[in-house]
């Protein structure tokens, strides 16, 4: 059944582009942070703001919300303690780093059967169908939304390790922090 139904196949194509399936638009979620290293997910261009490997787990995280809004599961199901962002990482390994993209991984694959799973006769209640439809839309939303900050940040780092921040306040790799931070990265 829901193999060969359209729409639900289109809202399962909406999710995979943004996550792993090559797009025109650019990087996916897990594209975005394929090749990048513990230690580059792990930096942060300041000690307030995120960093890539906590991006990571806050997109499984929001996949997960959308999976229990959508199908109904009781909150206090997700694999780690919290909620939203989750300091990262608690080890700097290559391990710990691939066990939580593990996680990521495994939440979109959640994700993706608990879509293909909706009931058909969900459609019958036309306000249900277009909330679980902006939910679904919205995840894949968040991913591009993460896909777009993850390359910059390990760019800056990339930099930053080949050209070292010079002493003067007005040397080039304070001005690429400065523009990150405005950028709210």
């Amino acid at each position: 059944m829901a193999q060969t139904d359209p729409e639900l196949l289109l809202l399962l194509d909406l999710l995979d582009e943004a996550f792993d399936k090559k797009s025109w638009h650019g990087p996916n979620l897990r594209g975005s942070i394929r090749g990048v290293s513990a230690r580059q997910a792990a930096w942060r261009v300041f000690p307030d703001r995120h960093n890539i490997w906590e991006y990571a787990l806050h997109a499984a995280y929001w996949k997960y919300v959308v999976r229990r809004r959508i199908t109904g599961e009781k909150r206090g199901s997700f694999l780690l303690p919290g909620s939203n962002f989750f300091a990262r990482p608690t080890e700097l390994s290559e391990a710990a780093w691939k066990a939580d993209v593990a996680i990521l991984i495994a939440q979109h694959q959640d994700l993706r059967r608990a879509v293909l799973e909706l009931p058909r006769d969900l459609r019958q209640n036309a306000r249900k169908w277009s909330a679980t439809m902006h939910l679904i839309r919205g995840s894949a939303a968040h991913d591009l939304y993460h896909a777009g900050q993850n390359p910059p940040l390990a760019q800056a780092l990339s930099g930053l390790t080949r050209h070292p921040l010079p002493d003067s306040p007005q040397g080039g790799g304070l001005s690429v922090l400065r523009i990150l931070r405005a950028l709210r990265f």
